[in-house]
């Protein structure tokens, strides 16, 4: 019977801590991704829609979040024209994103570390063209936004065009590995 009872108590306390976790859907149509890719020669910068994602709260706790990204919507945002369309078919060709074969992106939360104020670390994995790698970040929850800067290697998602860590004699032709996402999230 004692076993009983704490079987018993055991459950409840679960049933509770999974009851008070609240899922926050993210409006994607208020939500933001910048992208800003550089090479020697310069850089380019654009967007990607959000298409859904959430994030989860034990009272105004970050405790966990995912999302999917429309990789399709990839488009930069400094060039016009003739220059525009060549630089995004690149961009969602094979050589880059493939986005006719991979047309969404997924990061799911796996750990969070509170640093207080609403700031936490995150780790995370992040699929990209069905290669799913770590990335690390911080991100800020204020009220109804939550907001992040942070770096991906693309070269860990097989994306190697114009490497410099992966081909020789590029020059100025070189693209650097990592690109820089910023990310501003309403729900």
């Amino acid at each position: 019977m004692k076993n009983l009872k704490t079987i018993a108590i055991a459950l409840f306390v679960a049933v509770s801590t999974i009851a008070t976790a609240q899922s926050k859907k993210v409006d994607a149509a208020k939500s933001s991704i910048h992208w800003v890719g550089k090479k020697v020669t310069g850089q380019h910068e654009g967007t990607v829609a959000l298409k859904e994602g959430n994030l989860i709260f034990k009272g105004k706790k970050l405790t966990g979040g995912s999302f999917i990204v429309d990789m399709t919507s990839l488009t930069s945002t400094d060039l016009t024209g003739e220059y525009l369309g060549k630089l995004n078919g690149h961009l969602k060709s094979e050589d880059f994103f493939g986005t006719e074969k991979f047309p969404t992106s997924k990061l799911v939360f796996k750990s969070i570390g509170d640093k207080g104020n609403g700031v936490y670390t995150v780790t995370a994995d992040l699929t990209i063209k069905d290669v799913t790698a770590p990335v690390k970040f911080e991100i800020t929850v204020k009220g109804n936004t939550a907001t992040t800067t942070f770096k991906v290697d693309r070269t860990k998602y097989g994306i190697k065009y114009g490497s410099g860590s992966f081909f020789d004699n590029l020059g100025d032709k070189t693209i650097n590995d990592e690109f820089e996402l910023t990310v501003s999230l309403q729900f």
